[in-house]
């Protein structure tokens, strides 16, 4: 039955059946019995729109729901899976973890993350989390229906501001490969032209690489999973299973790289260390001296990941349409190929001289006479005798 009754602190209690007959308390007393009633009428409003959501289930915690829904989601790769779980131990559940589901809301999320930011957690990181966070509670408000609505609705929480990585030149990108030992100057060209992920380069074996016919075929990835070490997988999306064209031009290198670093075995890695290990990203620059290289190029802050930068814009600036530019980086989304699309300075350029000389070729044509105006106009000037 519904009942509003007044405890011995003064605080008004609400107590109603719910759709399944059993009797529900309201999470909270009020002050006044006004907003008792008020909190009453809403509750019987939402059971007859069929919104009503039962305040015991969502009693749970958020650390316990979020580690549910990691464990529970399918086919989620071990390096994403390591990645959740740090965020939500690093910068959710220390904030949040004891907070019941049902009493999130959107100023609560403002405030975590605003204390993420005021401790020096960088925007990226904020945002990363606060992804994490707003996918967590989506599922509990669309499937398992613990909410009515998302906390997380703070406009560009989600968005991450990180600085704009250097793009090399294709003259830079082959000094750069001169640069390297011998043994890497094939990793540094096949990477950036071909426009490979490290775990996709990292993963290569001979059976993957056609060079005769041009082909690198991507069908598998390492990830670096903590605590357990290089796991070898599919690539994370189906698109990132492709086969990628090799330009002819660095095809000899290809070979040369082949034949002198690379065991005959189909399996054999194409690109290890000088123990025929595989390369893990930590070892990364020690193994291929990568700082000292991008040291003498004049880029010091050169990523390795930014030779696929360098190689998907090289990739771009021929005019290949945005599918093109998906199939080759393996990217499921037009949004990535697209990014790569926007004007460069040099193309910009080129855009721009190409106007221009459509402009002076019309002036041009504009200032030269028609065809028999001239004679026409002296035959005006004539008398008929």
């Amino acid at each position: 039955m519904l009942s509003i009754r007044k405890r011995d602190s003064g605080r008004y209690q609400v107590r109603y059946p719910g759709p399944d007959g059993r009797q529900r308390t309201a999470p909270d007393t009020f002050t006044r019995k006004s907003d008792a009633d008020r909190y009453l009428s809403m509750v019987e409003a939402q059971m007859t729109r069929g919104e009503w959501i039962d305040p015991e289930r969502a009693r749970t915690t958020l650390a316990d729901y979020a580690e549910r829904w990691i464990a529970q989601r399918p086919g989620l790769r071990p390096q994403t899976v390591a990645l959740y779980r740090w965020l939500l131990g690093k910068h959710i559940t220390p904030y949040l973890g004891g907070v019941e589901l049902s009493r999130l809301d959107t100023p609560m999320i403002r405030e975590w993350r605003a204390r993420l930011l005021g401790n020096g957690v960088s925007e990226t990181m904020a945002a990363k989390a606060y992804r994490l966070l707003r996918a967590v509670l989506m599922t509990a408000v669309n499937e398992d229906e613990l909410l009515r609505k998302n906390p997380c609705r703070i406009p560009g929480a989600d968005q991450e501001k990180a600085a704009e990585r250097p793009v090399l030149t294709l003259a830079q990108v082959l000094k750069l490969a001169k640069l390297m030992d011998e043994q890497y100057r094939a990793l540094v060209l096949v990477t950036t032209i071909a426009c490979l992920r490290w775990g996709e380069v990292s993963a290569l074996q001979r059976q993957d690489v056609d060079a005769d016919a041009g082909v690198i075929r991507v069908r598998q990835t390492f990830t670096e999973v903590r605590g357990v070490g290089m796991v070898l997988g599919l690539p994370k999306s189906r698109a990132g299973r492709r086969g990628v064209s090799v330009p002819a031009a660095i095809l000899p290198a290809l070979r040369d790289h082949l034949a002198a670093f690379v065991d005959d075995s189909p399996e054999a890695l194409v690109f290890t260390t000088p123990s025929g290990r595989p390369i893990w990203r930590g070892n990364l620059n020690k193994v291929i001296g990568w700082s000292t290289a991008v040291g003498k190029l004049g880029v010091p802050g050169l990523h390795f990941h930014d030779l696929r930068h360098t190689g998907n814009t090289i990739a771009a600036r021929p005019g290949a349409s945005t599918r093109d530019l998906m199939a080759r980086m393996g990217h499921d989304s037009a949004q990535a190929a697209m990014i790569y699309q926007h004007a460069t300075s040099e193309a910009d350029r080129a855009i721009a001289q190409a106007v221009s000389d459509a402009v002076k070729a019309e002036r041009k044509k504009a200032k030269k006479p028609a065809a028999g105006s001239s004679a026409k106009g002296k035959g005006k000037g004539k008398k008929r005798g």
